[in-house]
């Protein structure tokens, strides 16, 4: 549905914080999106977390599924960060880790908008690893003008 070309248009995110590679599903009915990260050894984070036990932090399986839902957001307003407006990661409620993600791991990322009040956005998200969830969590985010 989107590549990564796409994706960079609708995420001020780079390198190494840009966490989402492809979306595979954009549900406007559903008001949906199912994305994921290819979790490379590579990555910078893995050197020090942990060098003889590679887990990808939790925080950024966090970014990764509000990113997910950033594109989401700005997909549903019709808008892009280029015309002004920016979405801030504020918080997050429920959040469950299930299990680790490790190196090769695809990160597989869903959210599904929630509820909106003023330029507060709420969004279930969960992210799955060979289809079973590893975090959970309803993600904030406060839409900004530039």
């Amino acid at each position: 549905m989107m590549d990564i070309n796409e994706i960079r248009e609708y995420l001020p995110h780079r390198y190494p914080f840009l966490l989402v590679d492809r979306v595979t599903e954009l549900d406007y009915e559903a008001q949906s999106i199912r994305a994921y990260k290819n979790v490379s050894i590579n990555e910078p984070f893995f050197n020090g977390h942990f060098p003889a036990h590679p887990i990808m932090p939790g925080v950024l399986i966090i970014e990764a599924m509000a990113q997910a839902a950033g594109i989401l957001g700005f997909k549903m307003l019709d808008a892009k960060p280029a015309d002004g407006t920016l979405y801030y990661f504020v918080g997050s409620d429920k959040l469950r880790f299930r299990q680790p993600v490790l190196p090769g791991d695809q990160l597989v990322l869903e959210a599904t908008f929630h509820s909106r009040k003023s330029m507060i956005w709420k969004f279930n998200c969960r992210a799955l690893v060979d289809g079973k969830t590893v975090c959970s969590a309803e993600i904030t985010c406060a839409e900004r003008s530039l």
